[in-house]
């Protein structure tokens, strides 16, 4: 169970200047115990959101769509190149910053707009994962997602 085949990798943020506002890509933001530096705060067990790179085709599958880009799903992070749900229960170590996940994160109603009808049941289990801040840090588009192992101070 504590097996994985790599590490994942971060293939983009964004950021909400303000409640629902667009999200906006960035590189690179700080993660502090609020959430990300320029992102509207949201505090404790949801200072910030993942969703998984490899959920997209799917979500676009279950919704009759042609695409979706990250902006659209309203999740701070994407990750590739490890399942999300198997780091449950865990310290995850994501660029210099450590987080555990709290909570599925589920859609919201605005899915049913930005996706068209179903597209809320779309991303039903395919919404990513909420979480909270155990170790501020910078993160960036390319770091590394792992398990935190001993040497991070988590078992």
């Amino acid at each position: 169970m504590a097996r994985h085949a790599g590490a994942g990798r971060v293939a983009w943020i964004g950021l909400r200047p303000e409640r629902l506002a667009d999200l906006v890509a960035v590189e690179a933001a700080e993660l502090g115990e609020a959430g990300l530096e320029g992102d509207h705060a949201r505090k404790g067990k949801r200072a910030l959101t993942l969703i998984q790179a490899e959920h997209l085709p799917v979500i676009v599958a279950l919704a009759g769509i042609g695409e979706v880009t990250p902006e659209v799903l309203r999740r701070n992070v994407v990750v590739s190149g490890i399942n999300l749900t198997a780091l449950r229960n865990h310290p995850v170590r994501i660029g210099q910053a450590l987080i555990e996940f709290t909570a599925p994160c589920a859609p919201c109603s605005r899915m049913e707009a930005a996706l068209g009808a179903g597209g809320y049941n779309a991303m039903r289990g395919h919404g990513g994962w909420c979480a909270r801040v155990l170790e501020p840090g910078r993160i960036g588009v390319g770091d590394s997602v792992a398990r935190a192992g001993p040497r991070d101070g988590a078992t």
